[in-house]
């Protein structure tokens, strides 16, 4: 089966590094790591992790509808550096996703790619039937 790059003029692989931002292979779109840049590459919120949640998600939202798809048809995996990232914003996923909620996993973990990031949005989609 045939696979489509997806990127946007403000989501694409980062620094030039060879990977994609995201995969469209049929009705699933498999999502790179989404992190708290923005579309020039410069970090968003330092030291505020509501701002780098949002960046996060902006930039998920904005590969799958680009996609054809919605966040309706998602599952994440979130990876932060702190649990306390996670635990204390959950309302900002809401701003993002509704009832029924997707399937999430979430991991804590040492570090990511820059000392200054606290999240990481993976996510696969699939909106057939």
């Amino acid at each position: 089966m045939a696979f489509e790059i997806v990127e946007t003029d403000n989501v694409r692989s980062a620094g030039g590094r060879p990977y994609s931002a995201a995969l469209k292979v049929g009705d699933h779109l498999y999502l790179s790591g989404q992190v708290p840049i923005d579309g020039d590459g410069n970090t968003v919120g330092p030291g505020d992790p509501a701002g780098q949640w949002r960046q996060c998600f902006e930039n998920t939202k904005e590969l799958v509808e680009a996609a054809g798809a919605t966040m309706a048809d998602i599952y994440l995996t979130l990876s932060v550096t702190d649990m306390r990232v996670y635990m204390d914003h959950g309302d900002i996923r809401k701003e993002y996703l509704s009832q029924p909620y997707p399937a999430s996993t979430v991991v804590q973990i040492g570090s990511l790619a820059m000392p200054d990031w606290f999240i990481e949005i993976e996510s696969i989609v699939y909106w057939g039937t």
